[in-house]
């Protein structure tokens, strides 16, 4: 939000356009001119009767005027009365009454002329009054007796004072008496009831006047009411105290206020409504005041005139008066006349025109004396309200009055004729400077005088052409306006006046600036009580203007206060209360323009706590609490929570009771039999949680029986003898009355006993003893205070206590799904050897040996639950090419039965892992030797190795891809006929009749010929020196951290340029093998193992091919760490310890010789 306005050059310049065009004919002092009236006394003029009366008249003239007076139409001859002086070089009467004097003997009519060679003017008939505060006429004032329910009217009658008193009514402690819509003050100072009321009685009704001319007060007799009661009190529709009757007639003159009055009484209290007949009431000058019992309209016109209607009404029915008002008008001005400059042989008129109702009288006169017995001029002509004049000459000079007069007053206004032969001059002072602010309109003034009038013209710049145009507005008055001045306007401007005798001219200089703007402004903020705010204000003006910022709140003052910290573009507030809520604005000023931004700061804060807590409606169960909320600090309040403390069980702590919206303030309570209850409230807004209100009264609710049974009943068995039945207690003021108790019952299900039952207190467990085991029971708990029993509790059924398993599963068969994966079947148990709640099978199995390695292990058994009745179950996880035993159990609440006869089963042959390591070593011109050891896990019979390799190039090009097939037996090889100086890549895998395992890869370099060894050994002999030494070093720790970083990389997912060179180089052909049944393949997680045909790539995903198994994953069971759902669903790994399995392979290869390391960065 903000706001602009332009001052000095611009609005200043105007408001001396408007004065010069009303004082256009501005006659220089140092002229002849006949006199002018300044300055006067008002024309009703009450005055201070103990001090001294001034009569003021004041005028100007050349040469200066002399004065007289006259009082009631005769010459007041000053020089006879020792009190009466007059002001030096004034015509202003000064009346010393001080001395003994009193103001009565001058009270009169006085007027005033001034008079000099060229006329006279006089002063409007100044009527002088002194004020009047007469005191009160003694009276017995008899008390009032007046029934409850009736009107009554105190009539205040205040002696009549000039001007008339103020009135009002007070008691003996000068307190203002209440007014309402019942009570009010009539306009002519009575005291009005429409019915009186008991707490009326009284015995100081008091009417005071106050005389403001004489700043005194007067006080009339107190006056007794006294109100007595009969009852019942009669009804009655309104009637009009004031005004009587049903019709009255009202004249106010226009331009003043009208104020109309109807003041009615009844019972119940009426209610006023004013309408107007025929029309609307005024808008925006239309008021009620005294409770709508007045209207009033300001500015009255004639279009006020009409009937307005008054209406007082009740329950019982309404009554009406209507007012006729009728705005007559004393004289006002259409034109006034004014001053006349002519020059010799020139024409002109004056012209007076006034209206008013009635129409009023136009008379003139001249210098004084009525126009009809002055001495005769032939240049003048009266036509009305209008004087001719033709071919004046200096003797035409003279003062003309202008009265105009009707019933309700009159105008009197002193225009002159000047005839003069002057040449032009201009008033307005030489080179003045105008600053103005840019896209505003530019206001140069060229006041001058004439006779006759000269003509302006403008010019810009030293040798401009005349100005003309609608870029210029030239005024009658000379002056030159720029309705919108541009940076161009800038410059110096020209002003001359000529007329026939004479030419004149004037520069002034005009200087455009740029505007004040705020280019960052304060913003609404919401602030919480106790932080802290600030608005930025940042402003942009002309370099040539020096602004000052100043801050306001609500358009005053900041507050004196070390909290507002104002910094250069910002103000800042700290610890912000409550009053610091409001409007904040920025003022920038220069000393031409002025804007300004406002911002609202809304504090807000957590609520006040909500204030008079009632508790109504008071019932056994039920109570209605209300309350009025506190502030809501500027945050709405979304919600009220309730709270209840039990005075006699936990006094002191309170609970939640109930929460209703923020717009409630009442609510219905629903209670417990004997509670002894506080309330209270708790408002909360956005902001946070109020402080509770104070605590309500307290309410005892009578003791009941319990209206509810304890919750949660179980039976369960804790031996294989006993019933075991809990329950959940019932809390607090659940019990409803003293003397809360149990009573538990039980009986066994389906074989007809009669219940048994015991009566226990303070306890939420009994336990039957000497029971079968594991049969069902009938059990309920019912709650009992001592008023009563609670209702019949429900059943329950409950167990009693749980046997281990007698029987173990029969018939269990293995089938073997692949090498890694088992399905059990075993017949279910019959369920009454179970002896308790069937929560399942359990599977025990381990593994006995490997039968590739021919040699026992230590025995680590694994488990898997299966819950349910389940007949089948798998194993998963097993290792290939082993042998395996398992056995099956029931599981119930108790524990384990026997386990069935150990079934021992074989894994097929699986694929291997990679070999445990290959090392490539002892590099020649054209050979290298490889060695490896077996896999870790050949998961069977191995039946082969296979190595590949191929060569890169010096652009980490592969180049072919060779193949050898290795007996199993067999732990080294030594390649042969390879290249000298070339880097080759190996593939190295096992296999099993099943297929092959994962590969481990290896680089290494076979040596150079002689010649380039040569030129080696001479670059190990440079390597020698110190400073190649240093060399390589910075160059290993550079390869160091971009390893690092790319291992980082790597773990991320993320490619680099050594992973896709290993990319390039691995080998498509060989691929994880997957065995036709449908078994989970054994797969590598390394994809650059895989060796590649020359320029392939390695797709980045790597997806396994769904298993064609047809078993579900509910026959997975429960391990220990993992968990099968109770549908038998896999969600987690089997139990026991596995073998850690070796690093697939070694991706790092021997180190290389300095040789090779030299040779491969040539």
């Amino acid at each position: 939000m903000m706001t602009k306005k332009t001052i000095s050059a611009s609005r200043a310049s105007l408001i001396l356009f408007l004065c010069q065009m009303i004082t256009a004919l501005e006659v220089p002092l140092d002229l002849s001119q006949p006199p002018t009236i300044t300055q006067q006394s008002p024309k009703d003029y009450i005055v201070d009767p103990r001090e001294n009366i001034v009569i003021q008249c004041e005028a100007k003239g050349k040469p200066p005027p002399s004065f007289s007076w006259t009082r009631n139409g005769t010459h007041f001859d000053i020089d006879k009365d020792a009190r009466v002086t007059v002001k030096p070089n004034s015509g202003t009467l000064v009346i010393n009454i001080m001395n003994g004097g009193k103001a009565e003997a001058y009270e009169g009519v006085y007027q005033c002329t001034a008079r000099n060679e060229r006329g006279a003017a006089i002063s409007n008939n100044i009527v002088i009054r002194p004020s009047r505060s007469p005191l009160w006429t003694k009276e017995k004032v008899e008390p009032k007796y007046v029934r409850e329910g009736d009107p009554l009217v105190l009539h205040c009658s205040p002696p009549v004072g000039l001007p008339p008193p103020i009135i009002f009514w007070m008691d003996n402690s000068f307190q203002r008496l209440p007014q309402n819509e019942r009570v009010s003050q009539g306009l002519n100072g009575d005291l009005y009831f429409s019915n009186v009321k008991p707490e009326d009685t009284r015995e100081d009704y008091i009417c005071y006047a106050r005389f403001n001319h004489t700043q005194t007060i007067q006080q009339k007799q107190p006056i007794s009411v006294k109100v007595f009661s009969t009852k019942p009190l009669t009804e009655r529709r309104p009637t009009l105290l004031t005004p009587v009757g049903s019709t009255s007639n009202k004249v106010e003159l226009r331009g003043n206020v009208l104020l109309l009055e109807c003041i009615a009484e009844g019972l119940p209290t009426p209610v006023i409504r004013w309408i107007k007949e025929g029309g609307e009431l005024p808008i925006n000058r239309t008021f009620f005041e005294n409770f709508k019992k007045t209207l009033k309209i300001i500015e009255v016109s004639e279009a006020d005139s009409g009937k307005y209607k008054c209406v007082a009404r009740n329950l019982l029915g309404s009554t009406h008066h209507t007012i006729t008002v009728t705005v007559k008008a004393a004289p006002y001005w259409i034109t006034a006349p004014r001053n006349l400059v002519l020059s010799p042989g020139e024409d002109g008129t004056l012209i007076c025109r006034a209206n008013g109702n009635p129409k009023p009288n136009i008379s003139w006169l001249t210098n004084g004396v009525p126009i009809a017995i002055a001495p005769e001029d032939p240049s003048r002509k009266v036509d009305g309200d209008t004087i001719i004049f033709s071919d004046v000459q200096e003797r035409s000079s003279a003062v003309y009055q202008c009265n105009a007069s009707n019933e309700y007053g009159y105008l009197l206004a002193n225009a002159f004729v000047n005839v003069l032969a002057e040449p032009p001059r201009i008033l307005t002072p030489a080179n003045k400077l105008y600053q103005i602010i840019a896209n505003n309109p530019a206001l140069l003034d060229c006041a001058f005088f004439g006779s006759p009038v000269p003509e302006i013209e403008w010019f810009k710049g030293v040798k401009g052409s005349i100005l003309h145009g609608d870029l210029y507005v030239f005024h009658d008055n000379g002056t030159l306006e720029i309705p919108v001045a541009q940076k161009d306007s800038t410059g110096t401007y020209t002003c001359v006046a000529r007329n026939k005798l004479g030419k004149v001219q004037n520069e002034v200089h005009l200087e455009v600036k740029d505007p004040t703007m705020i280019i960052k402004q304060p913003e609404y903020k919401i602030i919480q009580k106790g932080g802290q705010v600030s608005f930025e204000c940042t402003i942009k003006h002309d370099r040539t203007l020096m602004p000052t910022i100043t801050w306001l709140k609500d358009n005053g003052e900041l507050p004196v206060d070390e909290r507002f910290i104002i910094h250069k573009d910002s103000l800042a507030i700290m610890n912000v209360t409550d009053k610091d809520d409001g409007t904040y604005t920025c003022v920038a000023n220069t000393t031409l323009d002025s804007v300004s931004a406002s911002a609202i700061l809304t504090v807000v804060d957590r609520p006040d706590p909500p204030f008079d807590l009632e508790l109504t409606d008071q019932l056994e169960r039920s109570i209605q609490l209300s309350w009025i909320p506190g502030y809501d600090n500027n945050s709405p309040i979304t919600n009220f929570v309730i709270e209840y403390e039990d005075g006699m069980r936990e006094p002191g702590v309170w609970h939640y009771q109930t929460e209703v919206h923020g717009t409630q303030t009442t609510v219905q309570l629903k209670l417990s039999p004997y509670v002894n209850y506080s309330f209270r409230v708790i408002a909360v807004n956005e902001i946070g949680r109020s402080q509770p209100s104070e605590a309500s009264e307290q309410y005892l609710t009578k003791a009941a029986k319990p209206d509810e049974n304890p919750s949660g009943v179980q039976g369960i068995g804790s031996e294989p003898d006993n019933l075991v039945i809990i329950w959940e207690p019932l809390k607090g003021f659940q019990s409803n009355g003293p003397g809360l108790q149990y009573k538990v019952s039980w009986r066994q299900k389906d074989v007809g006993d009669e219940w048994t039952s015991v009566i226990v207190a303070n306890v939420s467990k009994y336990i039957v003893s000497g029971t079968p085991t594991f049969v069902p029971y009938e059990i309920k708990v019912q709650a009992l205070n001592d008023l009563g029993y609670a209702p019949e509790p429900a059943e329950v059924i409950g167990h009693s206590g749980e046997d281990l398993p007698m029987v173990a599963p029969g018939n269990v068969q293995v089938h073997i799904v692949n090498s890694t994966l088992a399905k059990v079947h075993w017949d279910p148990v019959p369920l009454k050897t179970v002896r308790g709640h069937l929560q399942g099978y359990r599977i025990y199995y381990w593994k006995v040996q490997s039968l590739s390695k021919r040699r026992r292990r230590h025995v680590e058994k694994k488990i898997l639950t299966f819950s349910g009745n389940k007949t089948h179950g798998m194993l998963p996880g097993l290792e290939p090419y082993s042998s395996y035993k398992l056995n099956v159990r029931v599981v119930n609440g108790k524990g384990e039965g026997p386990a069935s006869p150990d079934k021992l089963f074989k894994t097929p042959e699986g694929v291997p892992s990679s070999p445990s390591f290959l090392k490539i070593s002892n590099p020649t011109l054209d050979s290298l030797t490889l060695e490896w050891g077996p896999p870790t896990h050949p998961n069977g019979v191995l039946i082969a190795y296979t190595i590949k390799f191929q060569p890169i190039n010096s652009t980490h090009e592969l180049g072919p891809l060779i193949e050898i097939r290795i007996p199993a037996n067999e732990t080294s090889l030594i390649l042969s006929n390879l290249n000298y100086s070339t880097r080759y890549k190996f593939y190295f895998y096992a296999q099993t009749s099943v297929g092959s395992g994962s590969q481990i890869t290896e680089e290494a370099v076979t040596i150079m010929d002689e010649g380039k060894l040569a030129m080696a050994s001479r670059q190990v002999d440079i390597a020698t020196q110190g400073w190649f030494i240093g060399l390589m070093c910075a160059v290993a720790l550079l390869i160091l951290i971009l390893l690092i970083v790319c291992f980082i990389r790597r773990n991320k997912g993320g490619k680099y340029p050594v992973k896709e060179k290993e990319d390039a180089h691995a080998d498509p052909e060989i691929q994880p093998m997957k065995e036709d049944d449908g078994t989970f393949g054994e797969y590598s997680d390394a994809e650059d193992h895989k060796p590649l045909k020359k320029g392939s790539r390695t797709p980045s995903d790597r997806t396994v091919k769904k298993e064609d198994s047809d078993d579900s994953l509910v026959d997975y069971g429960e391990g220990v760490n993992g968990q099968f759902n109770e549908d038998g669903s896999f969600i987690g790994q089997y139990s026991g310890k596995k073998e850690k399995e070796p690093a697939e392979g070694n991706e790092s290869s021997e180190a290389p010789s300095p040789v090779n390391a030299m040779n491969s960065f040539v």
